[in-house]
């Protein structure tokens, strides 16, 4: 393997990933009763539409059919990739649902 493939390697590996975080970030929404894309332009307002999140929600599945997702598992896997704007908002949802 030489170094442009390991590259691109390496980059598919990560948009796995972070199409992975994506879902368990719209599932995680769906669990709780909100809307994931509403949460998504709150933390990213000039983002208008996102592919991989319409891409995750046509994966989502019924909150009563889907597992457990802890506040705490989202928050980790939101910060992995740097999404500090979308935890915040989480973050706030979480507070008002404790509240």
């Amino acid at each position: 393997m030489d170094k442009k493939q390991l590259e691109e390697k390496i980059i598919q590996n990560y948009q796995g990933e972070e199409k992975m975080m994506i879902l368990v970030f719209a599932q995680w929404c769906i669990n709780h009763d909100l809307n994931p894309e509403e949460l998504y332009l709150r933390a990213y307002p000039n983002q208008t539409s996102n592919v991989a999140l319409k891409e995750a929600m046509e994966l989502v599945v019924p909150k009563d059919e889907a597992g457990e997702i802890g506040d705490e598992t989202l928050l980790g896997v939101l910060s992995l990739f740097g999404n500090d704007d979308l935890a915040f908002v989480v973050t706030e949802e979480i507070t008002k649902m404790n509240a």
